[in-house]
């Protein structure tokens, strides 16, 4: 990394906190829930009797054995169950809804949408799509779509009209905008499979959830619903099921199991404008793949990252009032490891999914437990180590961070003077 000069110590100009949202609990034997504490199952992927052209995608990703989670939901779902799941975050729900949508669907010949999927970020539904691109390599037949806000309309409807995908991924307001424009471009009479993916973030807000249920009344009364989470409170468990019919539950109610367990979390207590050197300083000292610097507004975002890159970091940053294209240029330079250091909003707090992050700074402390949750899970994916620093500079930070500890029973102590790599790298 290039020498840096001393720190612009000024701290970033206080602003409130945006709206911009992205923006199994353990049962008795035999009750159909299950806990998905252990990351990795001792069967292989051969063992779900998945279509051969599948099985052949997977072996190309280097994927040998399912991850605790896809082993019980993958042979369910591939039955046509509902499937309501719950789980830590980087565990592989993705691949969950991917592959038993990829087993169940008939390419035959149809001018239907024969599976539905909808998520609340355009980022997301982009990764999604990247998803059932590589899934699907040797099932070249099957035509995927995805179509999300922030790109014209008119580009959405004719490619709609020309060329009918066989699985559609949305997000819920562009989708409306094809379900109810005079054309009816987006048919969804045909739709066998209706997958929403973080559930309790579409559902939590009334308005959203009315644009679900828009949605969901376009389709057929009988369909597979499959739900997927890391949070999922007992209210939004309640409103999932609605949508539901005898759903298989996999979720996790004890606090503690929904922690990743190579993640190590620390504190830093600070003022507010001593947040800046002591990032800096971090950035100098830590041995990191990819960080991501959470803030808690768009304008920080910007000025943080402006902030960075006059000290010779290449950061980037992003947050929902960027440019769409630029948007989707941000995610795939960090996806693509092009950027190591990215400063991001909640934007990218939860669903999107960077396998060479180990390291998340909360340079803002989130609002509540579930976002910090969200947040943190960037980092120590699917088995891997990582390391989650906090700033707490308010009382209100260390409350957040007292109910993080309670919640999810999770050690979190203040950060040493120096900190083993070994710890927080995969080697």
């Amino acid at each position: 990394m290039a020498e840096k000069g001393d720190v612009n110590i000024n701290e970033l100009a206080e602003y409130e906190s945006d709206d911009e949202a992205p923006t199994l609990g353990t049962g008795a034997a035999g009750d159909g829930k299950r806990d998905t504490h252990v990351a990795i199952h001792a069967s292989a992927f051969q063992d779900l009797l998945l279509k051969p052209e599948l099985l052949r995608a997977i072996g190309d990703c280097g994927f040998e054995h399912p991850s605790e989670v896809q082993h019980e939901c993958i042979p369910r779902a591939n039955l046509g169950t509902d499937v309501l799941c719950q789980a830590k975050s980087g565990m592989g729900k993705t691949a969950v809804f991917v592959l038993s949508t990829l087993q169940q669907i008939d390419p035959a010949p149809t001018k239907k949408i024969l599976a539905l999927v909808l998520c609340h970020t355009r980022e997301l539904a982009f990764q999604i799509s990247q998803e059932f691109d590589r899934f699907k390599k040797y099932l070249d037949t099957i035509k995927i779509k995805v179509v999300y806000g922030g790109t014209p309309f008119q580009v959405d409807k004719k490619s709609l009209q020309e060329n009918v995908p066989h699985i559609l991924i949305a997000t819920p307001g562009r989708l409306l905008q094809l379900i109810e424009d005079k054309d009816k471009v987006a048919d969804l009479s045909g739709i066998k499979h209706f997958v929403l993916d973080e559930c309790d973030q579409i559902l939590e807000s009334l308005d959203m959830r009315r644009d679900i249920q828009k949605i969901f009344k376009a389709t057929p009364h009988s369909k597979q619903v499959m739900m997927f989470s890391a949070t999922l409170s007992e209210d939004i468990r309640a409103v999932c099921k609605k949508f539901m019919h005898n759903p298989i539950e996999i979720y996790i109610n004890q606090g503690s199991k929904l922690t990743l367990h190579g993640l190590q979390q620390y504190y830093v207590k600070l003022e507010e404008k001593n947040k800046n050197r002591k990032l800096v300083d971090l950035l100098d000292t830590l041995e990191f793949n990819q960080v991501v610097i959470f803030v808690k507004s768009t304008q920080r975002a910007a000025m943080l990252n402006k902030l960075l890159n006059e000290e010779n970091f290449p950061s980037i940053a992003t947050y929902g009032k960027l440019e769409q294209e630029k948007r989707i240029e941000t995610y795939k330079n960090f996806k693509e490891f092009a950027s190591r250091i990215l400063v991001a909003t909640n934007l990218f707090g939860r669903g999107v999914d960077f396998e060479r992050v180990n390291v998340v700074i909360n340079y803002d402390m989130p609002e509540s437990e579930d976002t910090y949750l969200h947040r943190v899970g960037r980092a120590g994916r699917f088995g891997t180590k990582g390391l989650a620093i906090s700033f707490v500079s308010s009382d209100e930070d260390n409350a957040v961070l007292e109910n993080v500890r309670k919640k999810f029973v999770v050690p979190i102590p203040d950060l040493p003077d120096k900190i083993d790599p070994a710890t927080y790298i995969t080697s």
